[in-house]
């Protein structure tokens, strides 16, 4: 068995304005969806937070607010990025920031919670890979040397989403081989 026979999977990354859910906002969303025949398809949109970027979070992930000025604000986002989710398990890395900031933020706008299934690739690869001095994303590129796309650039939604990924694979590629239920990929 093929671990995306385990999915579909819709693995998600936000970058904040901060760090509180109730207080802070959204600025930048982006997943990458994984289908059980293998099929890859990935959404990414900046975010209007309604409110400035403070520098302390522009200076982590470079987004600007004249970046965001144009971009749609979050219901928008929010209701493409449900739809492309529908029928999926989430996935992040750290899942209890990103589907808190993401919960807070659909709640806010008045649109329906997440109520499907959910999955923290760090708690995974904790189970499987047990004793690494450090589950970052940031120390996890090195130590599985992630492959890094042209133009990527860590602390953006959509270069932790493509890491992720990999992460997960490596993961449940390791649950199905400790289980008996798979093959390496």
């Amino acid at each position: 068995m093929n671990w995306s026979e385990l999915g579909p999977f819709t693995i998600f990354d936000l970058e904040t304005t901060g760090f509180a859910p109730t207080r802070d906002r959204i600025v930048e969303l982006a997943a990458l969806r994984i289908d059980r025949d293998g099929a890859i398809s990935r959404y990414q949109s900046l975010v209007n937070p309604g409110c400035r970027i403070p520098a302390r979070a522009s200076a982590v992930h470079h987004i600007t607010d004249e970046m965001v000025a144009d971009a749609p604000h979050f219901a928008a986002v929010a209701k493409a990025f449900l739809d492309f989710a529908d029928q999926s398990t989430l996935v992040a890395h750290n899942a209890y920031f990103d589907l808190g900031f993401l919960q807070e933020s659909l709640a806010r706008t008045g649109l329906p919670l997440w109520k499907g299934k959910t999955l923290d690739s760090c708690r995974l690869l904790k189970r499987t890979h047990p004793g690494l001095a450090s589950y970052s994303l940031q120390s996890l590129r090195g130590y599985f040397r992630l492959e890094t796309a042209a133009g990527m650039c860590a602390h953006r939604a959509a270069a932790d989403v493509e890491w992720t990924c990999q992460v997960l694979e490596i993961a449940l590629t390791e649950a199905l081989r400790l289980s008996g239920g798979g093959t390496s990929s």
